[in-house]
This record gives structure tokens, sequence and C-alpha cells, in this order.
């Protein structure tokens, strides 16, 4: 049963980030750009604080609504929001040096990361469409700034713009979608549409195409296929700790929000919608493991990556049941380990003080940085899916929630995907390994980056040993989620 809060208790966290963000922005307009270091540490202590916020006052059990409903906080919220802190917290960390080394060191960009961060926490506790998409802006208008925080770079000032124009696209498409719901069903709050779908004997024509144009909006926030033109292009040209945050929190954001958006008032429908997020896994992981293979790039290289594995974690939802969400979850937690660790190794590939992102780049890494080499290697073979890494247990978990809910076509055509993706991780690890050195990699990649990229090794490599705390908070979720 819902309940409906007598208190804003359980959105005081998302108030206290609010508030915290707008005073670090009215200290930095005083201070000015020298103090972006201290800004940037203290907005790592913000989110730490919110997390714990976040699992303190958020009362155990049931689901607590707040703001007349728009506002819902559950344990599935708090799975989603933890993390979705914790990796906005490590890209900041792993911004400091760079900003301050390529000389974009301005006192903005961590109060952005934060009023990001604010409209996903918001996007994962919308109870409303007109909620959701509050979130979804703020979170999105924060995320084009810093796409092109770089003004001196071509490269950035055009991810920021195309990232805009296409991000307005599909706003546009998801609210064209919210509007034909509510036009057809008569709501926009998730509780009362999940119980006119239980009630009504069929869906309309009119609500089966707005949930349509919800999806392809949904899809476009998660980098989909077909809706993924963005992520290359962006990846490539954005600043590569902003790169590093739009890999790992907005997408697990933007996967929490599709997962309560399509569990919970879209839940009855599922027959209706479970082909369209099929087809969407599908081509998702053909493209991803298709499309890398030519790639030079290594955040061009890891954009498409990207794109595969949100289709991994797509096959979960497509299956239709509590399992393949509680799969999904678990694929998405071990998916920003194995991100956020990747691209710290990317941040520490500089030649003569210089950034360099070209897969040749990182030959004879093993000789010269056996270490950063390890760690790299580590996350390749997870992302390819060989057992016993984090990764592997990701896809089974889907792929048997696949099998399970009848799916099998779907989990073997992931299967197949994911060894031809398998190419060309293994060769990152073949130039790091087997090729010869031609330059030498600068030294000394800061103590930040080595404790970030050995905690994230260890993470993804021993997983097996204690995957009972990720296994337990995601099942707690997803009965959350479902009994809501």
């Amino acid at each position: 049963m819902q309940s409906e809060a007598v208190s804003i208790l359980p959105a005081l966290p998302e108030i206290f980030l609010g508030v915290m963000a707008m005073l670090l922005l009215l200290y930095g307009v005083f201070r000015g750009d020298e103090s972006t270091r201290f800004l940037s540490w203290f907005a790592v202590l913000v989110l730490v604080i919110t997390a714990l916020g976040v699992i303190v006052l958020t009362p155990a059990g049931g689901h607590h609504l707040v703001f007349s409903g728009l506002f819902i906080a559950d344990s599935f919220a708090v799975f989603a929001k933890v993390l979705v802190l914790a990796a906005s917290a490590i890209a900041i960390v792993m911004s400091i040096a760079y900003n301050e080394r390529e000389g974009s060191a301005r006192f903005e960009f961590p109060i952005l990361c934060l009023l990001a961060t604010l409209g996903m926490m918001m996007m994962i506790s919308a109870n409303n469409l007109i909620a959701l998409y509050l979130g979804l802006e703020l979170q999105s208008l924060a995320l084009y700034v810093v796409a092109a925080f770089r003004r001196d770079s071509v490269k950035s000032t055009e991810a920021g713009l195309k990232y805009f124009v296409l991000g307005a696209l599909s706003s546009g498409m998801l609210l064209y979608g919210a509007s034909l719901v509510y036009g057809f069903a008569g709501s926009t709050s998730f509780t009362e549409l999940a119980t006119y779908f239980h009630q009504a004997s069929g869906p309309s024509i009119g609500v089966i195409i707005g949930i349509v144009f919800v999806v392809a909006g949904l899809a476009f926030k998660v980098a989909a296929f077909p809706f993924h033109m963005w992520t290359p292009d962006v990846y490539e040209g954005a600043p590569t700790p902003v790169t590093a945050f739009f890999a790992a929190a907005p997408k697990l954001a933007a996967m929490a929000l599709f997962l309560r958006v399509m569990v919970g008032p879209f839940g009855p429908l599922t027959a209706s919608w479970q082909q369209i997020i099929w087809f969407l896994a599908l081509g998702s992981m053909i493209l991803g493991s298709l499309a890398a293979i030519n790639q030079r790039n290594i955040k061009r290289l890891l954009a498409y990556s990207s794109i595969g594995h949100i289709g991994f974690a797509l096959v979960g939802l497509a299956s239709g049941t509590e399992e393949g969400v509680r799969a999904v979850l678990i694929y998405m937690a071990i998916y920003i380990v194995m991100t956020i660790g990747s691209f710290c190794v990317v941040l520490s590939m500089q030649r003569n003080g210089r950034m360099v992102e070209e897969i040749e780049d990182l030959a004879g890494l093993s000789k010269t940085h056996p270490i950063m080499a390890l760690a790299m290697a580590i996350f390749m073979f997870s992302m390819a899916g060989i057992p016993p890494l984090a990764g592997f247990f990701g896809k089974l978990y889907v792929f048997l929630a696949a099998i399970e809910a009848g799916q099998v076509a779907l989990a073997v055509l992931g299967v197949l995907s994911s060894v031809v993706a398998a190419y060309y991780y293994l060769r990152i690890v073949k130039v790091m390994y087997f090729d010869d050195t031609v330059e030498v990699l600068d030294r000394g990649i800061g103590r930040d980056m080595v404790v970030i990229q050995t905690v994230m090794g260890v993470l993804t490599a021993l997983f097996f040993l204690y995957p009972g705390p990720l296994l337990s908070g995601a099942e707690a979720a997803v009965k959350s989620l479902a009994g809501g």
C-alpha cells in the first residue's frame, strides 16, 4: 500500500542538494575561478552527505508520497540515487586535475554537476509525467552546458550544440507522448494511470501512440538505438571528465526512470510495449557490437560500447518480469563501475602534458605502466563478459531473465552480439600487451586517479567473491517498485 507522507522528510536530500548548489554558486561568483578546487571538493562532500541523507531519511518499507503525490520515496529510489550520487562524486574528483591542466578550471563546473545530479534524483523519484519532465530538463540543461564547457575547443562546442538540438527534439517527443497519454487516460499521475490501465478493458490506439513517443524520448536519454546518433560525437567532443560523467550517472538515472515508467503506470500494458523494448534492445546490441569495430578513437569506441551495454540492460526490461528488472539494476551498477574505471584510464593517457585518445597510444602500456594496463585489461575483459569478472554476471542475469520469460531468441542474439563485441575489447588488450611502444605516456598520473583505478579494478575483479550486497539491494528495489 502507498501512504501519503505527513512531512517532506523523504525529499530533504534533494532540497539540501539544491540549496547547497545555490550557496556554492554565490561563493563562486564572489571568489571567482580561484575557488574551483575548493568548490569541487566541497561539492563532493555535499554529494556524500546527500547520499547519507537518502539512506537515513527514506523511511523503510512502503511508498512514501510527497508534494501531493508528485514525488515518491521508496527502496528503488534509494538504490538508484546512491549509485548516481557516487558516480557524480567520482566524476567531479576525476575532473579537478584535468580542468586545471587544460586551463578550463572554472567554478561553474562542479555546480553544474550538482544541478544535473539534482535533476537525476528528481527523475528517479518522479511519480507524475510532469515531475518526470521537470527532472529530465533540469538534468539536461546542465549537461548541455558541461558538454560545451571548453569554449576554446571546436569539438567541445560542436558536442554541446549537437546534444542540445537533439535533446530538445527528444524532449518534444516525450512531451507529445505525455500529452497523448493524458488526453486519452485523463491523468498524469503514475498512481492514477496504473489504476486506470488495470481497470480498462484494453489500451486505446491513442494511448499506444503516446507510449511509443514517451519510450522514444526516454530511449534518447539512455542512447538506445535508433536514438543513439548523438552519443559518439558528444563522447568524443566533450572534455573527458564530462564524457565519464555522461557515461555513468545520467545513464543510470535515465534507465531508472525508464524502469519506473514502464513498470509503474504502464505496467498493466506490458504486452503493448514489450515489442518496442525488444526492438530497442536488439538494435542497440547489434549496433554497439558492429559499429565499434573500426573505431580508432577510444572515446568513440567506448561510446558505441555504451550503446551495446544499454542494449544488454534493456534485454532485462524486455522480459517484462521482476527478475528482468532486478537484472537491469544489477547490470547498470556493474556497468557504472566498469565505465568509470575505463574513463579513468583514458584520463591518464597523457603525452608531454597533452591528452591522447587513440587506441594506438596504448601500445606497450604493459611495459611502461603495468598497473594501469592491468586495470584497463580487467575493465575490457569484464565488458566483454569474460568470467569470473563482474561484467559476466551482469550479462548472465539479464540473459537468464530473458530465457525464463520466454525471450530465448533475444537472449541468443544477445550472446552472439557479446561475442562479436569481444573483438574490440580484446584488441585493446592486445595493443597494450603485445604491440611495441612507440611513444611513452607520461608518468605521475595523480594519486586520485590511481585510487579510483584501483578501487574500480578491485570491485570488477572480485565481485564474484561478495555479490550479496548488490543482489540484495537490487532485490529490495525491485520489490518496492513492483509493489507500487
